[in-house]
């Protein structure tokens, strides 16, 4: 059975972990002399009791976590800090209902970037900070800020990670448990810092910097300007954004091990190499066709067409240009690009290029096998066998994806005028990518939805956050047995 005990000791050590965050929007605001920073105060003090509450009231001797412990706290994590993180909105009257509030801080937790929020030049700076930092802790995760931490506790997170880290492969070049994670979460740290400097040079002022950085590191494209990156007309802004959305949606293990030396670690690795040969191409291709249709000179037409396939190959949502008025095939690749996603491993939504491409690996080997039904033929990663337990994997993870995607589709077109605009809301729920298709283009504002549509986004957010299985399976009667 789940061990709740267990459970609710460390939420409400990771609830003591939040109202720190909280505190600092606090000061912010105090900062700014906003009005806001009674709202962040009480926000914070509820959320320090309810944690001091759990920690103190709820004891336990336990200090290892089953597997289902790690799943179910992983799924009960985002709610629960969602829950929390959207008070400030309420309490601030910066929105008005809670489903609109739950909407927004979930959106900001799971690195989506869809939002409720219009007029964002006029919001305080703790609140448009929040927002920002809800993505950056999101990113990276929760849980493994908090696993960077539990060897001060004595307690083992390995299930943790694996219910929040569900990669189709789990190598020596990834980051694992406590050690890896507290360097996972430096390197992530000094990346945003890095970042931040070179936005300010670039004409950003230091806030603007910063909660730039924090959602281009997390792939989440939440802004704090109406018109979003495109405010700064800077050429030299952009590229740095895609040079730090690549980075994000990079492999952070690999980066870790090319940062030390091991440049071959990342250069060999074949989702890396598909990773950088899609970006190049795709960008490649949209730009000549930009350039020779007239959309833009030859350098504009590359700069665009190169920062819409990172934007959107990395899940991070970031808009300079109106890309659905470009023309239709190359509007297709763009919805490719969405799709796959970046490398398993880094903070982007999406399948993943990994599972892309070993699906599609496997798809060939099984045509060769009608030809040599004798023979033994492995599908290979790395120059390695993919043991057939994580291709199965694989293949439930691709089938269940479509399945939910067209459930879910057609639950939404109870909220929505029509099949495609409730399809493109849901994958871009589900992939956390925050720039949606169709009728609804990435000015779009989710606030014209209804309350039942928001929390249904909100519940897709937090399933293409943890990947799909994590949260499913605790639907699956089995989990629940002894």
């Amino acid at each position: 059975m789940i061990n709740f005990r267990f459970i609710a000791n460390l939420m409400g050590r990771l609830l003591i972990l939040e109202s720190g965050f909280l505190l600092l929007c606090s000061c912010i605001a105090l900062l700014y002399g906003e009005p806001d920073a009674s709202a962040f105060f009480y926000t914070c003090a509820i959320t320090a009791v309810a944690g001091l509450l759990l920690t103190n009231l709820v004891k336990t001797q336990d200090r290892i976590l089953a597997k289902k412990d790690g799943y179910f706290m992983v799924s009960m994590v985002w709610i629960v800090f969602s829950l929390f993180g959207c008070l400030p909105y309420l309490f601030g009257h910066t929105i008005s209902s809670f489903p609109e509030a739950f909407f927004e801080t979930m959106s900001g937790f799971t690195t989506t970037g869809l939002t409720v929020l219009q007029d964002l030049e006029n919001l305080p700076h703790a609140t448009l900070f929040w927002r920002s930092l809800t993505q950056w802790l999101g990113g990276l995760g929760i849980i493994m800020l908090f696993i960077a931490i539990l060897s001060s506790l004595g307690i083992e997170g390995r299930d943790l990670y694996v219910a929040e880290v569900p990669s189709p492969t789990h190598s020596k070049t990834s980051f694992t448990f406590t050690s890896s994670a507290r360097k996972m979460w430096i390197l992530y740290t000094l990346l945003t810092l890095l970042q931040t400097f070179l936005l300010m040079f670039g004409g950003m002022d230091f806030f603007d910097g910063i909660c730039h950085s924090f959602a281009t590191m997390a792939t989440g494209g939440f802004t704090t300007k109406a018109g979003g990156i495109a405010h700064w007309d800077s050429a030299y802004i952009q590229y740095v954004l895609i040079i730090f959305m690549f980075i994000a949606g990079t492999n952070f293990g690999l980066l870790s091990l090319a940062l030390k030396g091991s440049w071959s670690k990342l250069t060999e690795d074949n989702e890396f190499r598909i990773y950088v040969g899609i970006i190049l191409i795709a960008s490649f291709f949209i730009g000549s066709e930009l350039y020779l249709n007239h959309w833009s000179d030859g350098e504009q037409s590359i700069r665009n067409a190169l920062f819409q396939v990172v934007s959107l190959i990395t899940t991070t949502g970031y808009v300079t240009t109106d890309y659905q008025s470009w023309p239709s095939f190359l509007y297709l690749i763009l919805c490719f690009l969405f799709f796959t996603g970046a490398s398993s491993g880094s903070t982007s939504g999406g399948l993943k290029i990994m599972r892309v491409y070993l699906l599609f690996k496997n798809s060939l080997i099984e045509l060769k096998r009608i030809i040599h039904p004798n023979g033994i033929i492995n599908v290979k990663y790395n120059n390695k066998t993919v043991h057939p337990n994580i291709m199965s994997g694989i293949m439930g993870f691709a089938i269940l994806f479509i399945v939910v995607v067209a459930i879910s589709s057609a639950i939404m077109t109870l909220f929505t005028e029509n099949i495609a605009t409730a399809c493109s809301m849901v994958i871009s729920s589900i992939s956390n990518v925050g720039a949606p298709f169709g009728n609804i283009g990435p000015d779009y504002s989710f606030a014209t939805l209804n309350n039942g549509a928001k929390l249904f986004l909100a519940f897709l957010m937090l399933v293409g956050r943890l990947e799909i299985l994590t949260v499913m399976v605790l639907f699956t009667p089995a989990f629940w047995k002894r």
